[in-house]
Order: C-alpha cells, then structure tokens, then sequence
C-alpha cells in the first residue's frame, strides 16, 4: 500500500515583494530632497523620469511572472490580514507625500519647468492613490469603504468607486462603455470622452441608486458627495494654511493624477469588443476582454491590476489571488510603459494595432472600432467582415 506524499502548503513568493508599494510615496520625496542638495530643475524631474522611461527598461529586465496560485490557497490568501495592513499603511504615506509635495511648491521659489515637474510627480502619486482606491474600493468591508473614499479624495476623484464599480465592470468592452478605449481613438481623443463621461454616469448611477433607496441625492446618503467634502476640508486647510495660491497647484496635480487613471483605461480594453447575441444581450466579460500584463516590476506596484482579466471576472478578488490567464491577449510591457507609447499615438497604433488583430483572430466583429475609422483600419489590416468572406466564397464556387 503506497503512501501519498503530503502537499505541501502554498507560499507565496511574492508576499514582502508588495512592500515595495509603500516606497512609492517615497518617490515625491526624492525630488525635493535632492532640489535641496542641488537646486537644479533636472532634481524635481527625476520620479516622472524614473516613472516613465526607467521603469519600462526594469520590467524589461526582470521579465514576467505568469504563476498562479492554486485555487485551495485562495481562502487562506484572501483571509490573510498582511495583504490588507500593506494598502491600509499606504493610505497615510500617500496622504503625507500628497501634502508634503503641497508644501515643498509654496515653500521654495521654483521656475516653471521645475514647478511642472513636482506637478507631474505629484500627479504620480495622486495616481498611485486612485490605484489603491480601486483595490479596497471593490471589497465590501465598511473600513475598506471609507479608506477608499479617503484615499480618492486627495485629487477629488471620489466618483470613482460608484463609476468603476456600477458602472465600468457593467458595460467594459463595449460601445457604451466611456472608459473602453475603441481601435483608432487616440488617448488624447479619448480622454475628451473618458473624463466627462465617466463623471455623469457616476452621478447618474448614484441618483438612480438613491431614488430606488428612497433617499434624498443631497446628502450624507450620497457616496460620490461623502468624498468630496472631504477633498474641499484637504484642500481648504491646504489654502489656509499656505495660501490660495496653492490652487494653481493642487489643480494641475489632480488633473494629472486623474489623467493616470485615464491612460490604465486606456490601455486595458484598447479595441476589444463584447459579442451581442441574437436576443440582444452582452456576452459576459471574459479573459480576452482585457489586456493583460505580468511584468513583475509594475505589477508590485500597481497590486496587480495589469492582471486585469481575472480583476474583471471576479471583483471581489484580492490583488494577492488574482491570475494569469494564457487566452488573455497580452501587453508588449508594464503599464508605465505602455503609459509612454500611449501618449504617442502614432507609435501606439504602430505597436498595438496589429497585435489587437491578431488577439481577435482577424474577426473585425470583435473589435470596437473608433467612429469613422472602421472602414480605414480594415482596409489597412486586410481584414474582412464574415458575412463579405461567405458572400464572396459563395460567388467563387
């Protein structure tokens, strides 16, 4: 009679690498600490750099990590309370840079391209906040609520959890989708679309939610409003205790910070298209709905949301669970890479546009085309609609 070996219980390998999101706030610091030690704008410049040139070369030096824990350590995963004290000690340190970064601008005489550059860094974080609010934003948790309302209210994007989490994972990958970023559309273009959409469905969302509540939308009731007071309490102690001219500031920043958010949207569903059946209803989001990436330097930092397939398909899924997925179309690198080819049009639809054909098979029916740019980029692509290939196959024989 043979004895099975006992399993050995999952580790993860991974588990102190997430301490390294809470050295991101650090990066705001390191500007204005070397601006004092050599006062010269390239100083201020030096997390934004670090952001978007050297950390695309780090993901592509230490590759991919395409593991997957087993799905009977899940459980113990989720439960474990390490994973959650490392997003609940980033609140404050994110909170602190923001502030910090608030007081280094009205403190010292800047130039203008050294001012941007604390603006655009600042924006880094304010990023990094948003991040972090869509990760706790999701669990159910009332300390998790209200973290998530904390850590979004720096740069006045509280709307963000009713419009990512009613709104977003409802309609992702299709045309009604403002966040879904369609083939052709530019981020510039998209951004125009992206932005003031996502804020009126948030507010319609949550008018709708209060009325089958029987509750009044002015008031404490209101999610999106419980944020936001909170924004004008920061940001009023800000002007108070350094002048209102750190407006000019704390605008620029947020609108940067949110831009980051933006740009994750971009990139995450760019072209990929839901199928509608015969009775009109949508498929059901599936891993080819999203790109995805496992490059291990961004996806520490980012508590894995470039896995975004799994993200969509379960919710509720803690970063530390979440999974690679082989049917999963795949990004060429990072997200602060592709953040950079991104704002390069050009160069984007040079790079993604062909590998959008091919993770769809070459069927245009699951592409979301741009409007007007349908019959271009089929042209350019050598693509052809099924019912043109049948038709044509018909006429041959």
């Amino acid at each position: 009679m043979s004895i099975s070996a006992p399993v050995a219980p999952y580790v993860d390998h991974k588990r102190f690498a997430w301490i390294l999101s809470l050295l991101i706030p650090m990066s705001i610091a390191t500007g204005p600490l070397l601006w004092q030690w050599h006062p010269v704008t390239l100083m201020l410049w030096l997390p934004v750099i670090f952001t978007y040139c050297i950390a695309p070369l780090i993901d592509l030096a230490l590759g991919t990590d395409t593991s997957n824990p087993p799905e009977s350590a899940v459980p113990a995963l989720d439960a474990d309370p390490y994973y959650r004290r490392v997003t609940f000690a980033l609140v404050p340190l994110l909170w602190g840079a923001f502030i910090y970064a608030a007081w280094f601008s009205q403190s010292v005489v800047l130039s203008w391209q050294a001012q941007l550059g604390l603006i655009l860094a600042t924006g880094g974080v304010g990023g990094f906040c948003i991040n972090l609010g869509h990760e706790i934003g999701h669990k159910r948790a009332p300390l998790e609520q209200w973290l998530a309302k904390l850590i979004l209210a720096p740069t006045f994007y509280g709307h963000f959890t009713v419009e990512h989490n009613r709104g977003h994972h409802r309609d992702v990958a299709t045309p009604d989708d403002p966040a879904s970023s369609r083939m052709g559309e530019s981020i510039w273009r998209f951004m125009l679309r992206e932005m003031p959409g996502a804020f009126r469905r948030a507010w319609v969302l949550e008018r709708a939610r209060l009325q089958a509540d029987g509750l009044p939308f002015w008031s404490l009731h209101n999610v999106i409003l419980q944020p936001a007071l909170i924004t004008f309490a920061l940001w009023g102690a800000l002007c108070l205790w350094l002048g209102p001219q750190v407006l000019l500031f704390l605008l620029p920043a947020a609108l940067w910070s949110n831009f980051q958010l933006t740009s994750a949207n971009y990139i995450e569903h760019y072209g990929l298209l839901r199928q509608t059946g015969p009775n009109g209803r949508v498929e059901t989001c599936k891993p080819q709905h999203s790109w995805n990436s496992n490059h291990v330097f961004s996806n520490w930092a980012t508590f894995h949301l470039q896995r975004h397939s799994d993200h969509h398909a379960h919710p509720l899924r803690r970063f530390q669970s979440l999974r690679h997925f082989d049917a999963a179309p795949q990004l060429p690198n990072g997200y602060f890479g592709m953040f950079t080819v991104a704002y390069f049009p050009p160069l984007w639809f040079a790079i993604m546009d062909r590998r959008l054909v091919a993770a769809v098979g070459r069927d245009p029916a699951r592409i979301n085309f741009a409007p007007g740019q349908r019959a271009r980029l089929m042209a350019r692509h050598g693509l052809t609609d099924h019912a043109d290939a049948t038709l044509v196959a018909k006429e041959n024989t």
